[in-house]
């Protein structure tokens, strides 16, 4: 067995392994033939084609395995007819999915198991070989899964998790994650591919059959992403995920989009049948995203696991367990009540028998303890047996009680909500209330009543309040003045129609900046403005710590400096919208790393602004490639000024001429560089290239600069004394084109096969791009649906006002996905 280890150890150090997706399936999701072939169509969804398929027993297999041990060891005879009824339901799978040969082959390997079982039954046989009659259910799944699998044209295998999942036994499975490890990679290393996994089993040293208990396949799942340094965890069952109450009892529920670590672990904690605390202890000490998912309907929406998201600032779930019971002790006055309570939830905590909450009473040296009925029952005899050390007396207990928590990071410090809560429980049969040291939860003991009314009015209570939602803006000058304005005068209906309570929390330009958690006068501090230095570490540091249900940072500036805290901005949760270009425009490294951590982190950046304005150029991209459209180029003119400038040149009067009378009319950059080298329009074409799903850099766009050499690194004021030095190459370029009856204007362009160019082309003079009104932008879209006739938006590319009104747009958008 070592030897064999060390080979496999060998193995896997030499393998150089991509990080994996892993996707968990219950035991509901795979019911019948209908669940197995819904769950084959999402696994073949998947782009990367070497997913870990985690598996549960299908349907009720594993109580069908218990009840069948069960019945063996009481010598009953029944086993007999629950044997044959067990093999007729995994034989009805098989012949509900496969044929020929596959289905030939699952059905002999079905049998031979079906007689192991029974010569196993007859016998004696001790916990380990009980764990491995248990452990059939996955072993049948995962096989009929990539069977069925491989017969619809998807190769995979299965991998039974006792190769490599070693443990060591006890009331608690310790896994040895070091070596379970490096014998998965081995495992991984022998088939590049989709691999379906046994849940719920493991193996000790011996190789003997071990249990990962109550919900063990979820946390299977997590801890093989852990092992194999996996990017995510899907947990896919018969819920989309965590919802603020359960949307059996409470109608307006809402399924949560985000939930922190932290808060799942509190909710898990509390009984929760979505979230198992073990299943999160991986994903803590992994890399990997978890995600929660309905099998049976995967477009319904999903909750996000994050390690670090937005305080929320409150509640965000009601919680409730119908039937609990209450374990009660009396320490003896001999002994110290806190060193003597410490030892108890100790030792319960080494056997897993944390309670779901606690009640301390020391003036009367009394202990309650509540638990689901399910695991009083051990808890009491332990804690029997533990009685006999002689520190507590008066063991007792009782059932007939519910429980009913507030769930969310910072519930306990928020005064509306306890009041609330407290409120509704006023003329409830209440026994205690917990408050959690952690601020995470309110918790409250009931005697037993029906729970649906006190459920409803909390929600109702709790959340049908406005969402709080803070902005930071970023430049409050050309743009940034007047989307401030804007906002004020809209800010009302905002807030009337999405049911939001919108605060101006910070507002900052180069001259640094104020925050104020109370609001900021959008008008006021346009002209009242006393900033204080803008200090980045501190800056985080404050906005990290907001009180708010959720943040935007609005950057109206035209600062690389700012666009590089995007990345620091979605690892604390804040939402991005943005006019300026840089990030957008970026080296494909830093891009990626924003959209990267704002997945992550389920955070939304927007910029519509930076390309077109308020004109929908990248929402109408957007909506052709979710659509299912496939886009094969975009082409247009991107830069008003350039398109006025070539709209007006027609030989008779100098270039330089016009540039100076744009420049006196505001039409162009204070230096006039900034429109004549196409590095503006330049950062546009890639942005919108990106968006399409075109991998591109700057460097990858061909750029014909209109501004001579000579004149490139001279001041601005020599620039413009030098402006002549324009004219001979654009006059040679104007000729050109007339000699072929056509015009001259700057078009951006690029094509699916990759080619980008920004420069001077020569149009027929009925061409689209040919007469624009003075300043207007216009955009071609070519996809496969819009391939000979485009998809065409003109229109004004540039201006304060429509600048400002696409921020809007795109705050608009994000508070209605809040």
């Amino acid at each position: 067995m070592e030897q064999q280890q060390q080979g496999e150890i060998a193995v896997a150090a030499e393998a150089g392994l991509k990080r994996r997706h892993v996707h968990k399936f219950g035991g509901s999701s795979l019911a019948d033939p209908v669940c197995y072939r819904r769950v084959a169509s999402i696994v073949e969804q998947q782009v990367g084609g070497d997913e870990l398929i985690v598996v549960s027993a299908a349907g009720k297999t594993t109580n069908r395995l218990i009840q069948l041990v069960e019945l063996a060891e009481a010598g009953d005879e029944a086993a007999g007819e629950a044997i044959s009824a067990l093999q007729a339901y995994q034989q009805s799978l098989i012949d509900g999915l496969l044929e020929g040969e596959l289905q030939l082959d699952l059905s002999k390997q079905l049998a031979d198991d079906m007689q192991l079982i029974a010569k196993t039954l007859e016998g004696q046989f001790d916990r380990f070989a009980r764990n491995g009659l248990l452990a059939f259910g996955e072993v049948w799944s995962a096989r009929l899964l990539a069977a069925l699998l491989t017969s619809r044209g998807d190769k995979a295998i299965w991998l039974d998790a006792r190769s490599f999942l070693r443990a060591e036994d006890g009331a608690l499975v310790k896994v040895d994650t070091a070596l379970s490890s490096e014998l998965l990679k081995a495992r991984l290393a022998e088939h590049a591919g989709r691999i379906v996994v046994t849940g719920f089993i493991a193996a000790d040293m011996e190789g003997r059959s071990l249990l990962l208990g109550r919900n063990g396949s979820d946390y299977s799942a997590s801890l093989l992403a852990l092992l194999a340094d996996g990017e995510s965890t899907t947990i896919w069952s018969d819920v989309a995920g965590v919802y603020s109450a359960d949307p059996r009892r409470v109608k307006e529920a809402r399924l949560l989009e985000r939930l922190s670590l932290a808060e799942a672990n509190e909710l898990a904690r509390l009984g929760s049948s979505v979230l198992h605390s073990r299943t999160l202890q991986p994903v803590a000490d992994s890399r990997q995203r978890l995600t929660l998912r309905c099998s049976y309907n995967p477009d319904e929406g999903c909750t996000h696991i994050l390690r670090r998201a937005p305080r929320s600032g409150g509640a965000r779930i009601v919680s409730s367990v119908d039937q609990i019971a209450l374990i009660e002790l009396k320490v003896l006055p001999q002994t110290n009540y806190e060193q003597t309570v410490a030892t108890i939830e100790a030792h319960l905590a080494r056997h897993r028998l944390n309670p779901l909450t606690l009640q301390r009473q020391p003036d009367r040296r009394i202990l309650r303890l509540a638990y689901t009925l399910e695991v009083a029952q051990g808890a009491f005899e332990l804690l029997r047996d533990f009685q006999l050390q002689g520190s507590f007396t008066g063991l007792i207990q009782k059932e007939g009680y519910s429980l009913v928590a507030l769930v969310g990071a910072g519930v306990t410090d928020n005064a509306e909500q306890c009041h609330r809560f407290y409120q509704l429980l006023a003329d409830q049969p209440l026994e205690f209330v917990q408050v959690a040291r952690d601020g995470l939860s309110l918790v409250a003991v009931l005697r037993q009543v029906v729970l649906e009314p006190l459920l409803i009015a909390l929600h109702s209570a709790l959340f049908s309040r406005p969402t709080r939602v803070g902005l930071v803006v970023f430049g409050k000058g050309n743009i940034g003045g007047h989307w401030l304005s804007l906002y004020a005068r809209e800010k009302a209906r905002l807030e009337h129609e999405l049911n939001l309570a919108l605060t101006l929390y910070g507002v900052f330009s180069s001259e640094g900046g104020l925050l104020d958690e109370e609001g900021l006068n959008p008008l006021k501090v346009q002209d009242n403005f006393n900033p204080k230095p803008l200090i980045w570490p501190e800056l985080l540091s404050q906005l990290e710590q907001h009180g708010f249900d959720a943040l935007i940072a609005l950057d109206m500036t035209a600062s690389e400096t700012v666009s590089r805290y995007y990345p620091d901005f979605a690892q604390l949760g804040i939402h991005i919208i943005a006019a300026n270009k840089f990030a957008g425009a970026a080296d494909s490294e830093f891009y990626q790393r924003i959209k990267q951590t704002c997945r992550d982190h389920q955070v939304q950046w927007r910029y519509n602004a930076t390309v077109g304005a308020g004109l929908p150029i990248q929402s109408s991209i957007q909506m052709l490639r979710q659509s299912g459209d496939r886009i094969q180029g975009v082409s247009g003119i991107f830069s008003g000024t350039l398109s006025w400038l070539f709209q007006q040149y027609d030989g008779t009067r100098p270039f330089s001429e016009l540039v100076d009378e744009a420049w006196q009319h505001g039409l162009t950059e204070p230096d006039p560089r900034e429109d004549l080298s196409g590095q503006d329009v330049r950062r546009k074409l890639l942005i919108l290239a990106r968006e399409a799903g075109f991998e591109l850099d700057s460097a990858d766009i061909e750029l014909e600069n209109l501004v001579p050499v000579t004149l490139r690194k001279v001041t601005a004021d020599q620039f413009m004394d030098r402006l002549k030095e324009l004219d001979g190459p654009i006059q040679t370029a104007f000729e050109g084109a007339k000699r072929l009856g056509k015009v001259l204007r700057y078009v951006a362009r690029f094509e699916h096969d990759g080619k980008a160019r920004v420069g001077l082309e020569a149009l027929e003079p009925h061409h689209p791009f040919a007469n624009l009104l003075p300043c207007d932008n216009i955009f071609a879209i070519e996809s496969d649906s819009y391939r000979t006739n485009p998809l065409v938006i003109q229109g004004p590319g540039a201006g304060r006002e429509v600048t400002a009104a696409a921020i809007q747009y795109d705050l608009w958008q994000i508070c209605a996905s809040l």
